[in-house]
Parts: structure tokens; C-alpha cells; sequence
């Protein structure tokens, strides 16, 4: 016995160190905003990052937050897909879905969409932690849809991943751009029906929302933390055709610049938010400002051709940031 108690006590201490030196290991975020089709220059940002980091950025990304078209990929990114799978679906699904005009047909084609790719997955199938953003349609405040009790401010006793929906029907719900889309009803484990629309409505740009759940929820210190917030790119308003002269046509397109402004304003304050409260927590920004005429698209973009333009262009503004994004991840 007297020769085991030292050895007991040696692996506990080295236990406790091998605990310590995980805690010093930088908690990472991967942030990404809401903004339609336009989420292919997020893809193409994020293509750039996993070659970089050479392995599933689930495995490299503690928590990934995701609005409206950045739900949709944090989720995939979340539930273990590459980014090359998740561009696969994206040019699957996202031009027969922006090019439909009537509210019912995009959410039923949204609806195709969740149902093929997540199946029945919940929010206990996550590979990372993953904050799901949307807006509760009645009360007008938040609802963020998480794997882990971890990330709870409060309420952990009655706390269940993802409130016990489908991670299919969280994502429908967070890209329920209303009037555009129908808003979206959810059923809780608890057997509450809530009504949802988009998340860009209260946080386009997620960051705040995660930085919260990592300094607040898990305590942990901000210079303990890296973020990598991802944009979608600022664009050209689309120049009206000669058809859009006609007065339907011409207050759909008015429309669609209203929503868009309202989410880049949305995305800027946010920001400027993160800046002054957050300053002292190492963040990597990517969401190029582009203005030549021939970039010129909105969140409804359905031309294959163009969205591959914006893809590319989010490959070139990685370039950028990759030796700060080497810093913080490599």
C-alpha cells in the first residue's frame, strides 16, 4: 500500500494537469449571419477555413451560431457535414426555393428541404455545441434553439436540447422570412405550440447571442475566447427590368429591399454592439462590401451562375484574414 498512494496521488495530479492545460486550449466560436441565397459566399468563406484547419469544422469550432441561411449551415456544420456537402445541398435546394414567388410554396419547399436533410434528427445529435436563432412571432422576443444545458442562462432544470424539436423544424423556422415565408409553428417536449418567423428580425448577425452563452452561460474569461464571425457580403440592389414598371411587380421588388435593408441594418448594429461591449475578445469579422454593378443580387438570388460568383468572391476575402484565422485556429 505504501508504494500505491504515491502513484495514486502522482495520477491525480496529472489528471489535474492534463484538465488545466484543456482549459487553456481557446474556446472557439464559428458565427454566421442570415441573408438568403446569399449564404454561398458564406459557404465559400468556410470552404477556405476547413481546408485551412483539415478536418470537419465541427471538430475544430466549440459552439456555432447560425441565423436564418447561417442556420441552416451552422446546423450541418453541427450535425458532422463537410462544407462540400452542405454546397451540394445549397445548390440543390436554394435556387428552387428563391425562385418560387408565393409565401406557402417557399415554406413548403423549405419544408422539402429540412425533411430531407435532417430527417428526425434532434438537437441531442449534435457533434458541437450550436445555437439555432429565431423570433417568437406573438411576444416579439428571441427563441435560440441549443444542444447542451451548458448554454443555458437559466431555467437548466427543465432544460432539453433544442426544447425537444426537430432540428429540421428549428431551421425552417429561423429562415421564416415573414411575408416572404409563412412564420413557422414548432411543438415543444413540453406540448407548447409556438409561432416562429426569421431570426434575422432580432439578431441577423448571431455573434453577441454566442459570446453571451460562452462569457455568461459557461463562464468562460474573453481573451479564453477566438470567434470567427462570418458575413454573407454587402451587394448592389438588383436594377429594375422593364416588367417590373408593372405596379405589382414593382412593390414585390420595393419589398425585398425593405427586408433586405431592415437585416443589414439589423447586421451593422449588431456589430457596432459586439465592438463596444465585446472589444476585448480576439474576433475575426469576414463580410466583404462589394459595388460593381455586375455584383449586384439580393437574399432572393436564384441564379445558379451569380450565387457561384458570390461563392467565389467569399473565397477571396478569406484571403484576407488568413493569417489572423491561422492564429486563432491552427
Amino acid at each position: 500500500m505504501s508504494h500505491e498512494f504515491p502513484v495514486m496521488i502522482a495520477h491525480q495530479e496529472n489528471v489535474a494537469l492534463d484538465a488545466e492545460e484543456e482549459r487553456k486550449q481557446p474556446y472557439r466560436i464559428l458565427s454566421l449571419d442570415g441573408g438568403g441565397a446569399k449564404g454561398f459566399y458564406t459557404l465559400g468563406v468556410l470552404a477556405e477555413i476547413e481546408g485551412l484547419i483539415g478536418c470537419p469544422l465541427c471538430e475544430k469550432f466549440d459552439l456555432v451560431f447560425g441565423t436564418s441561411t447561417g442556420a441552416i449551415i451552422a446546423s450541418m456544420i453541427a450535425l458532422g457535414m463537410s462544407v462540400d456537402e452542405i454546397h451540394d445541398n445549397y445548390k440543390t435546394f436554394v435556387p428552387e426555393i428563391m425562385r418560387l414567388k408565393k409565401p406557402e410554396h417557399k415554406s413548403d419547399k423549405l419544408a422539402e428541404l429540412a425533411e430531407q436533410i435532417y430527417g428526425e434528427a434532434k438537437f441531442d445529435d449534435v457533434k458541437t455545441g450550436v445555437g439555432i436563432v429565431t423570433t417568437k412571432w406573438v411576444i416579439e422576443r428571441p427563441m435560440i434553439f441549443k444542444g447542451s444545458i451548458e448554454q443555458a442562462h437559466g431555467r437548466k432544470g427543465t432544460f432539453k436540447p433544442g426544447f425537444g424539436v426537430k432540428i429540421g423544424d428549428a431551421v425552417q423556422a429561423s429562415c421564416s422570412a415573414f411575408p416572404f415565408f409563412a412564420p413557422k409553428t414548432v411543438t415543444t417536449a413540453d406540448g407548447d405550440d409556438v409561432t416562429l418567423v426569421d431570426g434575422g428580425y432580432c439578431a441577423n448577425n448571431p455573434t453577441l447571442y454566442a459570446i453571451a452563452d460562452a462569457s455568461r452561460a459557461l463562464n468562460l474569461s474573453h481573451q479564453d475566447l477566438r470567434v470567427v464571425s462570418v458575413g454573407v457580403g454587402v451587394y448592389p440592389a438588383p436594377k429594375q427590368s422593364m416588367l417590373s414598371k408593372m405596379y405589382w411587380i414593382n412593390r414585390y421588388l420595393l419589398s425585398v429591399q425593405l427586408l433586405q435593408k431592415t437585416l443589414e441594418i439589423n447586421t451593422q448594429s449588431m456589430d457596432q454592439l459586439r465592438v463596444i461591449l465585446f472589444n476585448d475578445v480576439p474576433t475575426v469579422r469576414i463580410s466583404d462590401t462589394f459595388e460593381q454593378p455586375e455584383m449586384a443580387t439580393d437574399l432572393f438570388e436564384y441564379d445558379l451562375k451569380k450565387l457561384n460568383i458570390l461563392r467565389q468572391r467569399g473565397r477571396e476575402s478569406f484571403a484576407k484574414s488568413e493569417a489572423l484565422l491561422k492564429e486563432y485556429l491552427l
